[in-house]
């Protein structure tokens, strides 16, 4: 119960702490193909050296030959490092490092999904400060007086909004993930490349999706001050989702539906960095690290009960939202809004095809769980603070499906 009271006091400071961090507003590119423009940002940019952060499986796609003729054609010296894996640990990063240095690099691309991304970040800072051991850039909040390389973020998935936020994790010289936020990253240009999205497995862009609409979800229910910006792109993320998401579904290789769905992950990842997530992230994130359950997926079984839960709070924002997403009307009572809200995201995950309830989850492992949720919780400013006890019953309530 004390930890409760505690939880409960300092609900506010996350949103308070995060509004402190400068966020980059990096330049926007869009378009199928688009990534072929890097040599050109690049020459406009001033850089002389620029180092390619991927992973292995997009370098044997050769989804990175677009960015290296584009420097060629610019006259752009490059040092390609594609050694990034799904679980990248800091000798992973440090060796990222040292061949940024010895290349002179000047500017940091990164191609490819979260681990990709949050591994550039970590190298972008490391590299700028080369004396620096890594292990200082894993604390809770890394701050650098020099700040980091300039980056240009090119994702390969639409998910987890990463090519925006300041978070970054991975794995520190114990094997342990380790999350912190880069105070003064600094990325100049974000490019949305559909192209890169096309033949992406059916549940990849189910689950990236539903990863990417709780972004905005839990933003707009956060308890953190909002400007009229970040409530627009927060509401514009979920309504991208429900919109382009059956589309996809049905039809994987439509284009404008995969633009679509990079703009909805962007747009949440700016969530992230200005109104925080809330208990869906740390009820996914514990369950998701308990029994290996991918994060998208995780997410998509917490998100029903979860935000019912906190329903009754929130009515205002939930009805705001339905209007929005044309899914009500302005007339309407807030609760009757609201509620269709949220059977639209019920018919959207059956159209995901998810399980209806998380067998995986065992009754045996509440208690450790509710602890890793406490904990977690805590990074967060959710609308309420849970109880134990009613953590609990959320777990049993997405055990059996909501």
């Amino acid at each position: 119960m004390p930890f409760y009271f505690e939880r409960k006091t300092i609900r506010r400071v996350p949103g308070a702490v995060i509004k402190a961090a400068p966020i980059p507003k990096p330049e926007l590119i869009q378009g199928f193909g688009k990534r072929d423009q890097t040599g050109m940002i690049c020459r406009e940019s001033g850089y002389h050296s620029a180092f390619i952060v991927t992973d292995q499986t997009l370098y044997r796609l050769g989804l990175h030959e677009k960015i290296t003729a584009s420097l060629e054609e610019q006259g752009i010296p490059y040092t390609l490092f594609h050694d990034i894996d799904s679980e990248p640990t800091a000798q992973i990063v440090e060796a990222g490092r040292q061949k940024a240095q010895a290349c002179g690099a000047d500017c940091v691309i990164a191609l490819g999904g979260g681990s990709v991304l949050d591994s550039s970040k970590i190298i972008a800072v490391a590299a700028k400060h080369p004396d620096m051991p890594i292990s200082l850039f894993l604390h809770k909040f890394a701050y650098t007086k020099n700040g980091t390389l300039p980056m240009i973020n090119i994702p390969s998935t639409a998910g987890t909004g990463a090519e925006c936020t300041v978070g970054a994790v991975i794995k520190n010289s114990h094997g342990a993930k380790s999350a912190t936020v880069i105070v003064g990253m600094d990325v100049r240009a974000v490019i949305l490349d559909g192209e890169l999205l096309i033949g992406a497995p059916r549940s990849v862009t189910a689950w990236c999706a539903i990863d990417a609409l709780s972004h905005g979800l839990e933003g707009l229910m956060a308890d953190v001050k909002s400007t009229d910006e970040d409530v627009f792109k927060s509401r514009e993320c979920v309504k991208l989702v429900l919109e382009n998401l059956p589309v996809l579904l049905e039809d994987p290789g439509n284009v404008e539906a995969r633009q679509a769905m990079l703009l909805a992950a962007h747009y949440g990842g700016n969530a992230i960095n200005t109104q925080l997530a809330g208990y869906v992230h740390a009820f996914a994130h514990s369950i998701g690290a308990m029994y290996h359950i991918p994060h998208g997926k995780a997410i998509a079984w917490c998100l029903i009960p979860i935000i019912e839960a906190q329903e009754n709070i929130r009515y205002d924002e939930m009805a705001s939202l339905a209007v929005y997403c044309g899914l009500a009307d302005e007339n309407e009572p807030k609760e009757a809004a609201s509620d269709k809200l949220i059977l639209a995201l019920k018919r959207l995950l059956e159209q995901c095809g998810l399980e209806r309830g998380c067998d995986l989850l065992k009754e045996r492992d509440y208690e450790r769980l509710t602890g890793m949720i406490d904990a977690d919780s805590i990074n967060y400013s959710p609308p309420l603070t849970f109880g134990d006890s009613e953590i609990r019953m959320l777990l049993d309530q997405i055990r059996r499906g909501y």
